[in-house]
């Protein structure tokens, strides 16, 4: 079975290094994923930088914005301005409420209290608190989405990619975490978050979720699965 770094050496072969990691607080690192949705990074980061230059990137100055302003400037990052707008200020509120409006102390928690309080803020799942853990370089996890879980199911790391996977993706999610275990025991951070970026940009611009183009895979010739 494919080694980690012999699947990353050859994704970086093909697409280049990752992109270096810009955002390190927390709190931005949510209003980067809410700034917009289902769009190119590209666009995402347009948006983001948008919300930074009109009104700020802060717990206080996202809380105290009007809700026009908010939508305003949401809109940029596509659908559904103004529920990503109230996501985002309901997380404002809640990160000056409970954590004083500054989250690094959070970084500092026990694993599993951190995940806990990073889940209490809207969009933020079980992996995406584990996203905030590894880019902050607060501890060294596999953490995946959807595109990076879908290359390594597909190349023989947990359940085979099916089209029950929207009810069994914690499932896989898990599985794949556990066959890995090993090797990112021994991995260090450059290491896990240029996993994040480079299985994320090969299952979003390669490996499909149907119809993948595997004739363009550099990892085709070792892959084991039957792809849908």
């Amino acid at each position: 079975m494919w080694k980690l770094k012999a699947i990353l050496k050859r994704l970086e072969d093909f697409y280049g290094p990752p992109p270096k990691q810009k955002l390190r607080d927390p709190f931005e690192m949510m209003l980067w994923e809410m700034s917009a949705e289902l769009a190119t990074d590209e666009k995402r980061g347009a948006a983001f930088q948008a919300l930074k230059k009109r009104i700020g990137s802060t717990p206080k100055k996202i809380a105290a914005a009007s809700p026009l302003e908010m939508v305003e400037v949401t809109k940029l990052g596509g659908m559904e301005p103004a529920r990503r707008a109230k996501r985002m200020q309901d997380a404002a509120v809640l990160a000056i409420e409970e954590f004083g409006g500054n989250l690094r102390s959070i970084l500092k928690r026990p694993l599993k209290d951190a995940v806990k309080a990073l889940r209490k803020f809207p969009s933020v799942g079980g992996p995406g608190a584990e996203k905030i853990l590894l880019l902050t370089r607060s501890y060294p996890l596999l953490a995946l989405e959807s595109n990076g879980l879908r290359v390594l199911r597909r190349l023989g790391y947990g359940p085979p990619v099916s089209s029950n996977d929207g009810k069994d993706y914690a499932a896989g999610y898990r599985a794949v975490r556990e066959a890995l275990a090993p090797q990112v025991a021994a991995a260090g951070f450059d290491t896990l978050i240029a996993a994040h970026h480079l299985l994320r940009r090969h299952g979003k611009e390669l490996c499909k979720t149907s119809r993948p183009l595997c004739a363009k895979c550099p990892l085709a010739r070792d892959c084991p699965s039957d792809t849908l």
